[in-house]
């Protein structure tokens, strides 16, 4: 199959990278199509062609167009961010421990406690570990920033348990 991208395609995905939107929803797109059965066939063909990643329900990630041969990552906690829509979770684990340095070893496994999904999620060759709790049995934890992007991580007396 033919990894091209349409003109409407490239359209919608420049006007994105124009605007260094990388992580988007349906309706930030929807004007650029007549039917949301187009938009849902837009969108499959560029999940197809590794164009975009759907993150959760509602949101996606654009690989930008400078990606070479469709190669791109993204910081780990980003991700996890976006997928969680900035709420109710918390970054646990070998990760938090490696964020305050606790240990020197880089994480490949991303242990995330939220409230509502549980499972196990490959992106960028990271494995992202989802484990379902309730709020109030979530460790001590508190709001930092990477890359200007906020994200919530377990406290650095929190993650000493994970070393």
């Amino acid at each position: 199959m033919k990894k091209g991208l349409s003109e409407k395609e490239l359209k919608f995905i420049s006007k994105l990278e124009l605007k260094e939107n990388y992580f988007f929803t349906r309706n930030d797109i929807k004007d650029n199509f007549k039917t949301i059965n187009e938009m849902n066939v837009y969108l499959h063909r560029l999940k197809k062609k590794e164009r975009i990643i759907k993150l959760n329900k509602t949101k996606y990630f654009l690989i930008p167009i400078k990606a070479v041969n469709n190669k791109w990552s993204e910081h780990p906690f980003i991700l996890i961010d976006e997928m969680m829509n900035s709420k109710n979770y918390c970054i646990v684990g070998k990760a938090a421990a490696f964020y305050w340095k606790l240990i020197e070893q880089i994480p490949r496994e991303y242990e995330v406690y939220n409230t509502k999904k549980h499972g196990k999620i490959t992106i960028f060759h990271t494995d992202i570990y989802f484990k379902k709790r309730r709020k109030k049995n979530f460790p001590e934890y508190e709001e930092r920033n990477i890359y200007n992007h906020k994200f919530i991580i377990a406290t650095r007396k929190e993650a000493k348990r994970w070393i």
